[in-house]
């Protein structure tokens, strides 16, 4: 990995960030963003409706950019982990749709598959020493192939009504999903903030050989993040595979801008100049709520891509500013 892409992997860590932006200042904008769609569509963004759809939508995303956080943490990236998600909702409804299996059959070997995805990604990075740019995009590639194969590029579905519920059951009026990802978020949060597996996680994304040198078995927390990559994408395609009940072979890839954006988005937020997880939780509310407003105000589809394609392409330049100011400090 260069180290251009290893400052945009890790970003500036404790003590020696200079983000200019407040570390709440997604909650301000988030509120901004509340009150301007509120008294543009007072009719049709202040409602529960709006709130049920934004938390129903982004909570496979969140689940999805945990994923990509624990990676990133490392110091790596994995681009295979959308259509990773992808290939798992197919595989998933195509065992029970069309294979008639027992959905808790079906589900452990789809996460058995999400599991091995992210071992043969491993194998490629640790042990073959690809750059994990180049490996997980070309597993991306072979998964897309893979999905078109199980799907024979059709719709997929649907899965038993009863499965649906496994997503779609609503708790307090918000989908259980929802639920999901919350457990999720505290799940890595306290994992990556609060044992030393993951201070050591993120050690080895700040210096990689630093990290050899002290004596921590740096190939062995790599493949540990990309495993658990692979892992939260799979079990993000078992719940879309759940509320959705039909899954279509295209699915994956529109996830992985907006779990990437939340992730560097989230370097600017609670913990500025690190990658964590209740940062990621605020930028993709954030995000969600942008885009879901742009839509009730009748715009064209592809605005979604283009607030998403800005939002990343904002977050990776302040970490990169900001990690200029440091090393011009330093000097």
């Amino acid at each position: 990995m260069t180290a251009e892409t290893q400052t945009l992997a890790t970003g500036t860590r404790r003590g020696g960030s200079r983000i200019r932006l407040a570390p709440y200042s997604g909650v301000l904008f988030l509120l901004l963003f509340i009150v301007f769609f509120s008294l543009r569509l007072p009719r049709t963004f202040p409602t529960t409706a709006t709130v049920t759809s934004i938390v129903g939508d982004q909570s496979i995303t969140l689940i999805l950019a945990l994923g990509l956080l624990i990676t990133l943490a490392a110091g790596q990236f994995d681009l295979s982990a959308a259509q990773n998600l992808g290939m798992s909702a197919v595989v998933c409804s195509v065992l029970m749709a069309n294979q008639q299996m027992n959905p808790l059959l079906a589900v452990l070997i789809t996460l058995l598959l999400g599991v091995l995805i992210g071992v043969v990604n491993a194998v490629l990075v640790v042990v073959i020493g690809i750059d994990s740019l180049i490996a997980t995009l070309g597993m991306s590639s072979v998964l897309l192939a893979l999905t078109g194969l199980f799907s024979n590029y059709q719709f997929v579905g649907p899965v038993p009504a009863g499965f649906q519920e496994v997503a779609n059951h609503e708790v307090l009026g918000f989908p259980i999903v929802a639920g999901y990802a919350v457990v999720l978020s505290v799940l890595v949060w306290y994992v990556l903030e609060h044992t030393p597996a993951g201070r050591r996680t993120f050690a080895v994304g700040a210096n990689l050989d630093a990290s050899r040198l002290a004596g921590v078995r740096t190939g062995r927390y790599v493949a540990g993040s990309l495993i658990a990559t692979g892992l939260l994408a799979s079990i993000a395609g078992v719940l879309v595979t759940a509320k959705t009940g039909s899954v279509a072979p295209t699915l994956g890839p529109a996830y992985l801008l907006p779990s990437f954006a939340a992730c560097f988005l989230a370097t600017t937020q609670i913990k500025p100049g690190r990658f964590n997880v209740w940062g990621t939780v605020v930028a993709l509310v954030l995000l969600a709520t942008g885009v879901k407003g742009l839509q009730l105000m009748g715009t064209n589809l592809w605005v979604t891509d283009l607030f998403n394609g800005l939002a990343l392409l904002v977050a990776v330049s302040a970490a990169v500013l900001s990690s200029r100011r440091r090393r011009k400090a330093k000097g």
